[in-house]
């Protein structure tokens, strides 16, 4: 009997603050329970830091021009057999608009979704979906320091 191969998926994370890092931009998609970030896998040839970048824009409309700071990069299992390498980077931005409805582009599986996007003052104890809060701490006192 043959058992389904270990998959490694590699993803790019998005802390994206503003105002001082005191906010964290975040929304509720469908099919999760939780706050999420912008979030996505990395393709073939493509850098984490390219990623996260394309990823930003895609989910959340945003187009980011400085470089992406590095918070962390871990091995996660969701379920067995499938362990995601996830690279969350930090941006600091200075968005006006406190909420907007943003359609997925690209052509990833999201396309097409609507994402509800708002803030939520840092430091939060509000659930995240996929263990997306696993460095916000960290973020939290990198940004106090």
């Amino acid at each position: 009997m043959f058992g389904r191969q270990p998959t490694r998926v590699q993803k790019a994370c998005a802390y994206i603050t503003r105002n001082e890092g005191t906010e964290l931009l975040v929304f509720q998609g469908p099919d999760h329970d939780g706050l999420q970030i912008p979030k996505g896998t990395i393709e073939p040839g493509e850098s984490p830091q390219a990623a996260v970048c394309r990823e930003v824009a895609e989910e959340s409309g945003l187009v980011v021009t400085d470089p992406p700071r590095e918070v962390a990069t871990d091995r996660w299992i969701r379920q067995p057999g499938r362990t995601y390498v996830r690279h969350f980077y930090h941006f600091d931005v200075a968005e006006p608009r406190d909420e907007w409805t943003h359609v997925v582009t690209g052509d990833g599986e999201e396309t097409g979704q609507r994402f509800q996007y708002f803030w939520v003052a840092l430091p939060t104890n509000r659930p995240f979906a996929l263990a997306l809060d696993d460095y916000l701490s960290q973020l939290c006192q990198e940004l106090a320091a």
